[in-house]
């Protein structure tokens, strides 16, 4: 199998779990996976159903937003997509989400602190919020590389939703999990109006080490690959 193949199967596959996770509804959101030792990713097509698509529904387009596969309109974010496997090398999965908890901690721009070791773990120190612009512009693309750099593995999109990475499919599709119970749990607690603890500093620092680790590999290897 093609490493194109392999990739929009990928794609198609985290739709559908998705779908019966409850996460993907009708249109919103876009997933994306890399193609493994191009420059080049897999991605949902443009305002299509999840229900109805197809292997043949996934776009395949190079950095440069230019056309591999697909005769569908790309997603309306995929400058976006593009952008995050330039600058994360460690990253071979995006999932753009509309899920319902993180998305209303994007309308209070709400943040989510290091509130469980399983969150630094695999999420990063925090869950910051990237700055509204609107969908699909270089403006959006831009405030996303800016948040790159901390190396986490999910963000909330002001007055939008949400973005999660991950070395692969299954391991980005549990960090949209993740993310929802983090944020469901964050707004409860808020909801006490009680002081909220999180975990100290020295074992917030251990995990995301543990994190940071995981990701020099992967980067490692995708590296070694585009190099053959």
């Amino acid at each position: 199998m093609s490493a194109v193949l392999e990739a929009k199967q990928t794609v198609l596959e985290i739709c559908q779990k998705l779908i019966a996770r409850g996460i993907l509804m009708g249109t919103g959101g876009n997933i994306s996976v890399r193609v493994q030792g191009e420059q080049a990713f897999a991605i949902t097509p443009s305002n299509y159903d999840y229900t109805k698509m197809v292997v043949d529904d996934i776009c395949v387009l190079g950095w440069d937003l230019k056309r591999i596969e697909g005769e569908r309109k790309p997603s309306i974010e995929s400058a976006m997509h593009a952008a995050i496997y330039e600058n994360r090398q460690d990253v071979n999965c995006a999932i753009h989400t509309h899920q319902l908890y993180a998305s209303a901690l994007a309308l209070t721009r709400t943040p989510i602190p290091a509130l469980f070791d399983e969150q630094v773990r695999f999420l990063g120190k925090s869950v910051a919020i990237i700055d509204y612009a609107p969908s699909g512009t270089p403006f959006l693309k831009k405030n996303v590389v800016k948040r790159l750099s901390n190396h986490a593995n999910a963000y909330i999109l002001q007055n939008h939703g949400a973005l999660l990475l991950g070395p692969d499919s299954d391991r980005t599709i549990f960090n949209v999990q993740l993310l929802e119970k983090c944020a469901t749990t964050y707004i409860l607690a808020l909801c006490t109006e009680k002081e909220i603890t999180k975990i100290p500093a020295a074992f917030r620092e251990f995990a995301f080490l543990m994190l940071r680790k995981d990701e020099k590999k992967a980067e490692t290897l995708n590296r070694s690959l585009e190099d053959k």
